[in-house]
């Protein structure tokens, strides 16, 4: 039953939608409610819907629950909010299909991609240079099996690539390979043996992890601040440990999105050339920021192995890596491994690959991403502020700290019951673990659902797990 309203623009008296008897979420259950009670017109337009905590009350649900029917509610057309004010009813015109990035209405935070904004034209781009490719001559040659290391036309077209970040490289440096854990694999088949030690950021990607531990590789965690890894950390494990190997991903690391600064990276090669240990440099995200810090194959391109993938800044659809290696018996090993693990990079990819840094097209697709990726971390800033992250402008993630007194395995059943996915710091950790999680703003569909899955983890990490009723 219905209690009748103020005048327009006022707050309602009372709104007590029913919704015990509906199947399904409860989030929906509400929006459903509201959706028929505009059309009966019980909830004229302008009125003002009553505080989310006391509609939560009233219902007996808990308050997360509201707040995701509110916004499910504005994404479709029902209602208008406004910082400060409070929600209000939009009008009378028919509301949007209730569309959600998927039947379950979830959103992935937990999936690491680059976004692919409409200004990327990357299925456009696509037919087009694949249909340019299939017309180009010795095409068809291209197409069958190629050296484990990458044909001369790929090589050359990556030394090009990578050159623009390292300075003119030799083409027998250079290696094409079928995407970056690929080549991980690899390099460290090429270069420990089981048992060696492998000195690795405190929190590392998790790939590098999966792939020294089948090896049979100890990993060595190094301290890491704001800044990146600590080298005075990296000396004492160097003394300590005497490690074959750093792994590190000096540019928007992952998961901290930490840059080391170009003192620390000479710091690190230093450190390095004097141990006698092979710097294996991730830089899967070096082209996004177009201010970054030379890489550290630039430095000791004598001691470093550097990786650079298309996966992380232009479509993981186009799994191709580059690999610089400090020579060429490094090369030959490298090339070895490679054709054991994978056999050789896709001819399909790799030949478009090559074909787009020579048409400019890579530049252009990395720009588009660039620019999205820096209008959804202002997204994220805006709907998670006064939170305690780390984050760039260039990057597709971020790295938050849980407030107190969350516990990460406990946030991450009750943002799974949301439908978020997050990856928790236990997945990064090589030791303790923080209390933390990783946000990778990427995989949404686009700025209305990155919106509509932060403003619901933002309201699950304000309020404390206590308040948090487990039945959404």
């Amino acid at each position: 039953m219905h209690t009748p309203m103020r005048e327009q623009g006022s707050m309602m008296e009372s709104w007590n939608p029913t919704i015990a008897g509906d199947a399904g979420p409860k989030y929906l259950a509400i929006v459903k409610a509201l959706a028929e009670d505009i059309r009966a017109g019980r909830l004229p337009p302008g009125v003002r819907l009553p505080p989310q905590r006391a509609l939560a009350k009233h219902l007996n649900v808990d308050l997360t629950t509201v707040t995701r029917a509110f916004n499910e509610a504005r994404r479709t057309g029902l209602i208008d909010a406004t910082a400060g004010r409070g929600s209000f009813v939009r009008g009378p015109t028919p509301p949007k299909e209730m569309r959600r990035p998927d039947p379950s209405g979830s959103v992935d935070f937990s999936m690491n991609m680059p976004p692919q904004p409409v200004t990327a034209r990357l299925a456009e781009r696509m037919e087009a240079g694949l249909s340019r490719l299939a017309r180009s001559p010795g095409f068809l040659d291209r197409m069958q099996y190629q050296d484990s290391a990458g044909n001369m036309a790929d090589r050359t077209a990556a030394a090009h690539w990578l050159g623009g970040r390292l300075g003119p490289l030799p083409v027998h440096r250079v290696l094409v390979a079928g995407g970056a854990q690929v080549v991980l694999a690899a390099v460290l088949a090429a270069t420990l043996r089981p048992g060696d030690a492998l000195c690795v950021p405190a929190l590392t990607y998790p790939g590098l992890r999966m792939a020294a531990e089948r090896r049979g590789i100890r990993l060595v965690p190094v301290p890491c601040d704001a800044d990146g890894l600590d080298p005075d950390a990296f000396l004492e494990s160097c003394k300590a440990e005497r490690p074959r190997a750093l792994y590190l991903v000096p540019t928007l690391d992952n998961p901290t999105t930490a840059t080391l600064p170009p003192t620390r990276r000479e710091r690190i090669a230093e450190v390095a050339r004097s141990h006698g240990v092979a710097v294996i440099e991730d830089d899967a995200y070096g082209a996004l920021p177009p201010d970054a810090p030379p890489p550290i194959a630039s430095l000791a391109a004598d001691i470093t192995w550097h990786i650079a993938t298309l996966s992380k800044c232009v479509s993981p659809g186009l799994r191709v890596a580059y690999v610089a290696v400090p020579g060429t018996n490094e090369a030959v090993r490298l090339a070895a491994e490679l054709r054991a693990i994978n056999m050789m990079a896709s001819p399909l990819t790799a030949a478009l690959a090559s074909q787009w840094i020579a048409e400019g097209e890579l530049d252009a697709v990395v720009a588009a991403i660039r620019h999205e990726n820096g209008r959804r971390q202002a997204v994220a800033r805006e709907a998670l502020q006064g939170l305690d992250l780390q984050a760039h402008s260039c990057g597709h993630h971020l790295w938050l700290r849980l407030p107190e007194p969350w516990r990460r395995g406990e946030f991450g059943a009750h943002a799974r019951q949301l439908g978020l996915s997050v990856i928790l710091s236990d997945a990064f950790a090589v030791g303790p673990a923080p209390e933390a999680i990783r946000v990778s703003l990427g995989a949404a569909p686009d700025a209305e659902t990155l919106r509509y899955g932060l403003s619901l983890l933002a309201t699950l990490l304000t309020h404390p797990p206590g308040a948090i009723s487990t039945v959404v």
